[in-house]
């Protein structure tokens, strides 16, 4: 993902289509992230940045959303994206794979979508998300499922773990889990929603 050399065109081309299960149910993954108009949102692992699209306009002109990438090609093509489509609540950040980069309590929602799974260090990458959610702020994380006789060869090829081990991640990074949430249009993927505690 950071090859200067990146083509943005192939990867829309599997992000951005109906059969890409977080694509097709785009509108649930919305509702169930309840976006209140004026928040902050960071999309971490933006891609190429559909979703951090539709935060911006959920948001509103007094919310804010932050597309985090570690791939300058992606993000130049976010940037270029919210210039035509007149987005101005919108600001690329490039991370790097330990940090997210994001200012301290920053976002009402933080929302990682089929990007966990490429955490190299999960452990850094998730303290730093943690003080950038606001205290009682939301983190929403999809995924693969990965279990072994059940999912597809490239699945258990690509994907490091499985749902269980990727909670107890998350919740070593002091967020607290509060459900999973069922999409009816997912069959590979699951939605697990969290929070940062108001207090330590």
């Amino acid at each position: 993902f950071k090859d200067p050399e990146l083509n943005v065109e192939e990867w829309l081309g599997r992000f951005e289509v109906e059969s890409r299960e977080v694509y097709f149910a785009r509108n649930r993954v919305l509702e169930a992230c309840q976006i209140k108009p004026g928040e902050s949102i960071a999309d971490v692992g933006a891609g190429t940045g559909f979703y951090s699209r539709l935060f911006a306009r959920q948001t509103g002109p007094n919310g804010w959303v932050y597309s985090v990438e570690i791939a300058p090609r992606f993000l130049q093509h976010i940037a270029e994206q919210a210039t035509s489509l007149d987005i101005p609540n919108l600001t690329p950040i490039l991370a790097t794979d330990r940090s997210t980069r994001l200012p301290r309590e920053s976002v009402d929602l933080a929302f990682i979508c089929d990007t966990y799974h490429h955490f190299e260090h999960p452990a850094d990458t998730m303290a730093s998300l943690y003080a950038a959610i606001k205290p009682g702020g939301r983190l929403v994380v999809i995924d693969f499922e990965r279990i072994p006789g059940e999912s597809s060869d490239w699945i258990l090829g690509h994907v490091r773990a499985g749902k269980e081990t990727f909670r107890q991640e998350i919740l070593a990074a002091g967020v607290q889990f509060d459900e999973e949430v069922p999409i009816k249009e997912f069959n590979e993927n699951y939605l697990l929603q969290f929070h940062k505690p108001t207090s330590p």
